[in-house]
């Protein structure tokens, strides 16, 4: 950051890391997307136009995680595997923000709601719903088209044609704006009055 005339000018974009460990290294498809500030450590495996968004943290240090095509990881999510719980996410599968996965597996077209964890062992099966908050526990099975709500999390309903419509949307949204998202530019911000001085008024 530099400043020109009182005005705070950000030079650069954040950066994000992506980084080897001695496990592994990230494998991440060209046409896959890590936003700045997301971070991306050791064996995790990206397929095309999958994506891992700001503020995101996969890490697979011990046990590998796995990001199928077309699936999104969004804001301040947390992956992790551990020793003979990998965590493997399907394909087309959006992980709302805040999300947190530890070794499980998340089958194709999937919606995992915002705040919700999914625990070491767990399996969601495809064209499910988890719903925001919910806290799958380890070793969990559900089977395909399950709505999965609560704490502990269990089966509410089955998902509907509708749902299914849903869940396919989101992650067809997401990856719509990958061309936008690869075309983040530095902001400009004008710096804050100093106290006793309203907005608008001449600065110093």
């Amino acid at each position: 950051m530099r400043l020109v005339r009182g005005c705070a000018v950000l030079t650069g974009v954040a950066d994000n890391y992506i980084a080897e460990l001695p496990f592994g290294a990230p494998a991440i498809d060209d046409e896959a997307f890590v936003a700045p500030t997301a971070v991306v450590v050791g064996a995790v495996s990206m397929g095309p136009r999958s994506s891992i968004w700001y503020g995101a943290v996969a890490r697979a240090d011990q046990e590998r995680i796995e990001i199928g095509a077309g699936s999104n990881v969004q804001d301040g999510c947390t992956l992790h595997s551990d020793p003979g719980f990998p965590l493997v996410v399907g394909r087309d599968v959006t992980v709302g923000h805040r999300v947190v996965l530890h070794g499980a597996r998340i089958d194709d077209e999937v919606l995992v709601g915002m705040g919700s964890v999914v625990m070491n062992g767990a399996h969601i099966g495809s064209g499910s719903i988890v719903a925001a908050g919910a806290v799958v526990t380890q070793g969990k099975q559900f089977p395909p088209r399950s709505v999965i709500a609560g704490v502990p999390a269990t089966v509410v309903r089955e998902a509907t044609d509708d749902d299914l419509l849903h869940i396919r949307g989101n992650a067809a949204a997401y990856s719509e704006r990958l061309p936008e998202a690869r075309r983040v530019r530095p902001v400009v911000r004008r710096a804050l009055p100093s106290a006793g001085h309203l907005p608008g008024d001449d600065m110093p």
